[in-house]
């Protein structure tokens, strides 16, 4: 399928990894134009090299589409500055931006202080909004924009030890709940929260971590419990969260806004 996205311009934040990089992933063989943000400047190198691979012969005019990356933390202003203005990138001008930044860690809330709750929302609530803040209205301007939010299955179905997460990112999808509705959404701009379950990631395996400390198990017999309690019997491919984020991020995708998209291989036990 032709997502008609070809020689746009993204912004992938924490897309080095895990489920960021299967966005940038996904997005780069659509033909996309790529700036990819992480921490960790050794790690988003080696991602730019296999990223630049996928993206052979896909840009626009049958060009390479082009992938750029910064090093810097996106929780703060100046690491969103130097997202927003890396050299030979669009500057502000983005037609679709990924907001990711890691989750809060595990644990019980008797233990979390101001500060822990603080870094919490200003990570994964304030972090999108000033992201959103600073190119929305330039889509709006365009006619065309794609905002997606990786946020977290628990803001459907919150975990326990997941407090600081459930919390920060509830916030978010009031906020977008609103935003997606007002009247950007008639200039061809959307905004939709992809919600994932249990994904092969560094995260699901810290909480594993977290959990056979806690239990006395291994992370293997942990794995497998929460595996049987996947319908599907497996977790989840970074790439198949890839794919619905470019099918958002799409021109078949502009019927779809404000909305918040579960991809868990059926966990959730809901109808609604």
């Amino acid at each position: 399928m032709d997502l008609g996205i070809q020689g746009r311009w993204a912004l992938v934040c924490g897309g080095s990894k895990g489920l960021g990089y299967g966005c940038a992933s996904a997005l780069v063989q659509a033909g996309v134009n790529v700036v990819v943000n992480a921490r960790d400047a050794a790690m988003l190198d080696a991602a730019r090299v296999k990223l630049q691979d996928l993206g052979m012969g896909r840009g626009a005019g049958g060009s390479d589409a082009r992938v750029l990356t910064v090093a810097a933390d996106i929780t703060t202003v100046e690491g969103r500055a130097n997202a927003l203005a890396v050299p030979g990138g669009p500057g502000v001008d983005f037609d679709i931006v990924v907001t990711n930044a890691g989750g809060p860690p595990p644990g019980d809330f008797r233990d979390w202080d101001r500060d822990a709750w603080v870094r919490a929302i200003d990570s994964n609530m304030l972090t999108p909004i000033e992201l959103i803040k600073s190119t929305v209205d330039g889509m709006a301007s365009r006619g065309f924009g794609r905002i997606i939010n990786i946020t977290s299955s628990a803001v459907k179905a919150p975990i326990n030890v997941l407090g600081l997460s459930n919390g920060a990112r509830s916030g978010l999808t009031g906020f977008v709940a609103g935003l997606a509705r007002s009247a950007i959404a008639g200039k061809g701009v959307t905004i939709n929260n992809i919600l994932p379950g249990r994904f092969d990631t560094e995260r699901l395996a810290s909480g594993r971590s977290y959990a056979a400390k806690k239990t006395g198990k291994t992370e293997e017999q942990i794995a497998t419990a929460q595996m049987l309690e996947i319908p599907v019997g497996r977790f989840g491919a970074p790439e198949e969260f890839g794919a619905l984020c470019a099918f958002l991020c799409s021109v078949h995708g502009a019927y779809i806004t404000g909305q918040n998209l579960l991809i868990d291989g059926g966990m959730y036990p809901g109808t609604y």
